[in-house]
């Protein structure tokens, strides 16, 4: 498993917990943390998806946004899933799906991680299946 960049120990002990494989995979200057066989809730064309995050410049202070899935999601209502494009990485295509904090929910420094956004990515997924 690759480790091409560090994150800090928080996220790595997160990481470490999750009981499934992951990456830390540099290409070029982007950096994405890549989560291996995450579970979904039934409502999806899969069960189980690969799901990537990027690591922004100036992380931890700078928010992590938006969630990266392979192979790309549909819903088995036949139902389309709105703000999502394909983007090429790692030599897969993943689809992007473009979600974002809020006013209501900003991202709080020394307070939000890795563990968080992932939190918030299972919120997503779930608040979709609603539309």
């Amino acid at each position: 498993m690759r480790r091409q960049f560090s994150l800090p120990a928080e996220d790595m002990e997160w990481l470490e917990c999750q009981g499934r494989p992951y990456e830390l995979v540099a290409e070029g200057s982007v950096l994405r943390v890549v989560l291996y066989q995450l579970a979904l809730p039934d409502g999806y064309n899969e069960r189980v998806v690969d799901v990537n995050v990027r690591i922004e410049s100036g992380y931890p202070d700078t928010q992590l946004d938006m969630a990266y899935f392979f192979p790309a999601l549909s819903r088995t209502n036949g139902r389309p899933i709105g703000a999502a494009s394909p983007d090429s990485f790692d030599g897969k295509i993943w689809q992007r799906w473009s979600r974002h904090r809020t006013p209501a929910n900003p991202w709080r420094p020394g307070v939000d991680n890795l563990s968080t956004h992932f939190e918030l990515i299972a919120e997503w997924l779930k608040k979709e299946l609603h539309k």
